[in-house]
């Protein structure tokens, strides 16, 4: 009975397909910047570097801009690729950005600096994935990460989030079975959705950073202007708009 309370519920409360985290928050700003912060890409002159999980390029081609000496955008998609090529060529550095599956690197491909924004809630297997980035870097090397909302945050669910921690309050079947009323890919549980949903936490995230061999050079957790006030020590998960690290390979 509480399970279908919860559907109905749902159903009063969001009885369209939801619009937020559309992407509009970053309209006439730059991603990469938002997301890495100033610091992190006035870094990138010179440097060789990996965009993972590129999508359409947009970064990529801004690293380039940046300074960046050589960027190669990776995703699993190529129609993604062929828009990040296009969009290389438009800005005229297509000779330093280039665009590559996974399993087109060279046996012996490494580079200065890997970057991944506003991904890492969505790995079905984020440990796995940040082993295959600890991969792709020269010794010394760095991953630069930024993600977020992450799980605790009050829209943190993504799409679940008809309201500020919706997805906290509402069961993972009931939240399924309401968006199944506008999907219909046949996923049962937050892992299965297009993207994915990992319930990805900062503590989460330290962990799999200590188990990767990588170490932890930086953690920013900024935090959610209107709850500034309120952001300190363990209140972070529930406080932090995103989340920056930067992890660095080692020396040989």
């Amino acid at each position: 009975m509480l399970h279908g309370l919860q559907v109905a519920l749902l159903g009063l409360l969001q009885p369209q397909e939801p619009t937020h985290m559309d992407g509009s928050t970053y309209s006439g700003k730059s991603k990469l910047k938002v997301l890495l912060g100033e610091e992190a890409c006035s870094s990138f002159a010179g440097k060789t570097m990996v965009d993972f999980g590129c999508g359409e390029g947009t970064e990529a081609v801004e690293m380039a801009r940046l300074g960046a000496r050589r960027v190669y955008g990776i995703d699993m998609l190529e129609d993604r690729l062929e828009t990040g090529r296009r969009k290389a060529a438009e800005a005229g550095v297509a000779d330093r950005c280039s665009f590559h599956q996974p399993t087109d690197l060279p046996p012996a491909f490494g580079v200065d600096s890997v970057v991944s924004i506003d991904a890492f809630e969505h790995f079905a297997d984020p440990a796995a994935i940040l082993g295959e980035m600890r991969k792709l870097l020269v010794p010394g090397g760095a991953v630069e990460i930024s993600f977020g909302p992450t799980w605790y945050h009050p829209l943190g669910g993504h799409f679940f989030s008809v309201f500020p921690w919706a997805h906290l309050v509402f069961s993972e079947r009931a939240l399924i079975e309401w968006r199944n009323r506008f999907k219909d890919d046949g996923a049962t549980r937050f892992g299965e959705i297009a993207g994915g949903l990992n319930q990805m936490t900062i503590a989460r995230f330290e962990r799999i950073v200590a188990a990767s061999g990588l170490v932890l050079e930086s953690l920013t957790c900024v935090p959610i202007r209107k709850l500034r006030w309120l952001h300190f020590g363990w209140t972070r998960e529930f406080t932090s708009a995103i989340v920056r690290a930067r992890l660095r390979l080692p020396p040989a």
